[in-house]
């Protein structure tokens, strides 16, 4: 917003007494808000720089759906591995490797294997390493409620997508303010869907099998393998 020194004259001379502190007032709340979200994105990057330190990162995590306009309530539960851009995750029955080249989808149920390449550099590809620092790009920020959950002291930083053609109307993240890691995830779209991830367990620097992010063919000798590209 911008004022030249008339516009500011007339409207200090035009207000009485009350209305000028009103006016001092919002502005005051304004300042405010910008330091706040200040605060929110220093956040924010302290929890992307203490995740970059880490050499791999095992998640349990719990996952809900809920729309109550369409009495719709699920939960179930999942757990990643990640190290650098490979990734093992098994959610929902079915396990998705990621090698740093391409990625193998096994579905048990189906006894079928999904091969496909995917371009890690690709900005809009999502991908679990990913989804911890999301947050960095294509979102405003604001400093939001603390709460004490179990001993924990999460604070949260709501996210307001800047793509108009987004579905989702915010994001708060909760982030434990000792640790500086992510507690959970709470999306609450356009259309009154909230979904939420929270981290059951988060651990770093685990011994992992060397061939952790490796897809071997022959544990699955009759499932139907279907490449992609």
């Amino acid at each position: 917003m911008k004022f030249n020194n008339n516009s500011i004259a007339t409207t200090f001379f035009k207000f009485t007494n009350s209305k000028v502190f009103s006016l001092v007032f919002l502005l005051f709340a304004v300042f405010s808000t910008q330091a706040q979200d200040k605060k929110a994105k220093d956040l924010l990057d302290e929890v992307t720089a203490k995740i970059k330190k880490h050499k791999n990162i095992v998640i349990d995590f719990k996952y809900t759906l809920n729309n109550a306009k369409e009495n719709i309530n699920q939960e179930s539960k999942g757990s990643v591995t990640i190290q650098g851009n490979k990734y093992v995750l098994n959610f929902l029955g079915v396990t998705k490797i990621y090698d740093g080249k391409k990625t193998y989808t096994i579905v048990p149920e189906d006894e079928e294997i999904t091969i496909s390449s995917v371009n890690d550099k690709d900005e809009k590809a999502i991908t679990p390493s990913k989804m911890l620092t999301f947050f960095n790009s294509g979102y405003t920020y604001k400093w939001d409620i603390s709460q004490n959950i179990k001993g924990r002291k999460i604070q949260y930083v709501k996210l307001t997508p800047t793509a108009k053609k987004d579905t989702r109307k915010e994001v708060l993240l909760g982030i434990d303010t000792q640790t500086k890691t992510i507690y959970n995830v709470i999306e609450v779209g356009k259309n009154g869907t909230k979904t939420t991830l929270t981290v059951n367990s988060f651990k770093t620097n685990q011994p992992l099998p060397k061939n952790q992010f490796t897809f071997v063919a022959s544990k699955y000798p009759n499932y139907y393998i279907n490449k992609l590209d």
